[in-house]
């Protein structure tokens, strides 16, 4: 029995945690991922927002990125506790 395989399944999982409460927030405002990319200031990609979406595990400063962007384009004030439910 490989072993690697297992371990690498579950490093997979502690990366992908699935649907976000951003995608939630971006369909309440009606926003898509190219909103955000075109509301922000700073150096963010599409698939920077997929994968924020998704729940796949982002670094804090990717997280701050997107937050500040949803923040711009909505005009409201969230936190990432708001965006996300874990903690990079």
């Amino acid at each position: 029995m490989n072993t690697s395989i297992s371990s690498e399944d579950s490093s997979a999982i502690e990366r992908n945690l699935g649907e976000q409460p951003i995608l939630r927030l971006l369909q309440e405002h009606g926003l898509k991922a190219h909103d955000l990319v075109a509301a922000s200031t700073e150096q963010i990609t599409h698939k920077m927002v997929a994968r924020a979406c998704k729940g796949r595990k982002l670094t804090l400063n990717t997280q701050s990125k997107v937050l500040r962007a949803l923040n711009r384009a909505t005009g409201k004030n969230f936190s990432l506790s708001d965006l996300f439910n874990y903690q990079p």
